[in-house]
């Protein structure tokens, strides 16, 4: 069994609360989940308005292919959701 994990971090630009970060970032984890069939969740900088790390997890027998399902996770982010800025990302694999 190999489980991938991937971190992203995101900058919300002209977010100017908390209810408004939770009204775009739930949508985004929704779609992920559906899209590509990884677990989600915010998992940092609950407190800050314009900033939000998630987590996507995902698990099969194959590394390459978990690989390549969180890489194109964070691709469709930036193409799919515009208002939102990646700041950065990494995936660590066990």
């Amino acid at each position: 069994m190999i489980i991938g994990t991937c971190r992203v971090e995101l900058h919300l630009p002209g977010n100017g609360s908390l209810k408004g970060k939770r009204s775009r970032l739930r949508p985004l984890l929704n779609r992920l989940h559906k899209e590509f069939n990884v677990a989600t969740a915010e998992v940092d900088y609950q407190d800050l308005w314009q900033s939000a790390r998630i987590a996507l997890v995902t698990v099969s027998t194959d590394a390459g292919h978990v690989q390549r399902v969180l890489e194109r996770a964070v691709r469709w982010i930036e193409v799919n959701r515009p208002d939102l800025m990646v700041v950065d990302w990494e995936i660590e694999i066990f």
